[in-house]
């Protein structure tokens, strides 16, 4: 998520309901499942910054609390390692806190605080060897793994298709392929999200640009056709859609992950639904945003499937709850199906809204959970 989305979160979400937006913006840091304890690290954001306390820790689980007491500017904390996110919390506005947990080698990491006075901190691992997990859950991380693989290959050739019928500059191809291409994308945005501005380059909306003659991407071509009704100049973004994935297929073969990356992903991910999705930001042209709710929901719920046999050992009240609670949403989100796909969000009503945002958030709370507890 860029800087600017991420401010823009519950701000948008406030519309539908101020103790939704307090209930789905903050979380609090749940113990490690075995083996050494976690360590606890404090990140207080303010307009000046965002130094972790303590800034130096040992080698294995951490526990990161993040607070905001009263900047409007700042709003979210990443933690920076390997040239990626490992973690982050996000939209955390003033008066709200959130968590979450990462099990950590030795070396050096940063915490990263956008639009902050000083925006980058340092931090540091120490210790010998590696921090290792729970064994039982590499296999969940590798299927994990394939998982994300298989959905950017599909991703590349759907988006091909999209990009195809943009550069021959037939609307109603272009149309009908986009939502089908973007569902790919959804599903890892978690993943992708992690690579900088990779995700800002696919999948930024006007917003999140400060010269709109940059804006590339989905969104860039999704107003082109839902808006202006004209695909003339698109042929180059459409060029450089198709390259910036390619990128993420090369990223994400050699990419691995952690059990506390699957679970605050989907965390995440489930929270920005339920304060900013939900009220139609992400597709405003188009009105696919069903779609992209859909596949945001089977890419979280891909992630809790694999960590479930490892949470059930550890905690099987939380893992019958989470299992209830996606089919709930399911269920929720199966009434609007029409075809192949969902109807225009522009129908839904802001009741209908408020009852989405409510389900997601009953379960992203409990998800928020589970990091903790596999880390």
């Amino acid at each position: 998520m860029t800087p600017t989305r991420s401010r823009a979160a519950c701000a948008a979400a406030a519309v539908l309901s101020a103790g939704l937006l307090a209930a789905a913006c903050a979380s609090s840091p749940q113990p490690s499942a075995g083996g050494p304890p976690a360590t606890n690290v404090s990140i207080e954001i303010s307009d000046a910054g965002c130094g972790p306390n303590p800034a130096t820790v040992p080698t294995g689980p951490v526990n990161f609390a993040v607070t905001n007491p009263a900047s409007d500017k700042v709003t979210e904390a990443e933690v920076l390692g390997g040239g990626k996110i490992l973690g982050e919390k996000e939209n955390i506005t003033p008066g709200l806190d959130g968590a979450f947990s990462l099990r950590l080698d030795p070396g050096t990491y940063s915490v990263y605080c956008p639009g902050a006075a000083k925006d980058t901190w340092a931090f540091t691992v120490q210790g010998n060897g590696s921090a290792a997990a729970d064994t039982s859950l590499t296999a969940a991380t590798q299927a994990y793994h394939d998982y994300v693989v298989t959905e950017v290959g599909q991703l590349q050739t759907a988006a091909k298709t999209f990009t195809d019928a943009v550069r021959a500059g037939d609307i109603s191809a272009a149309e009908q392929a986009y939502a089908p291409a973007r569902v790919h994308y959804e599903s890892i945005e978690p993943v992708a999200e992690s690579f900088g501005d990779l995700d800002p380059a696919i999948d930024a909306r006007i917003d999140d640009v400060t010269d709109p003659t940059q804006w590339t991407g989905f969104h860039r071509i999704e107003k082109a056709l839902w808006a202006d009704h004209s695909l003339a100049g698109m042929a180059p973004v459409a060029d450089k859609l198709d390259a910036d994935i390619a990128t993420l297929k090369a990223k994400v073969a050699t990419n691995t992950y952690q059990p506390a990356e699957l679970a605050n992903g989907a965390s995440d991910l489930l929270t920005e639904v339920s304060t900013s999705k939900v009220t139609g930001e992400e597709d405003r042209y188009s009105h696919t945003d069903l779609w992209d709710l859909a596949a945001n929901i089977d890419g979280a719920r891909k992630a809790f499937e694999l960590l479930q046999p490892a949470l059930a050992a550890t905690d099987p009240d939380l893992a019958q709850q989470l299992e209830a609670r996606f089919t709930d949403v399911v269920n929720g989100l199966a009434k609007y199906r029409s075809g192949n796909g969902y109807e225009d969000y522009g129908a839904v009503t802001d009741t209908d809204r408020r009852s989405l945002a409510d389900s997601v958030n009953a379960l992203a709370e409990p998800l928020s959970q589970v990091a903790g507890k596999v880390v």
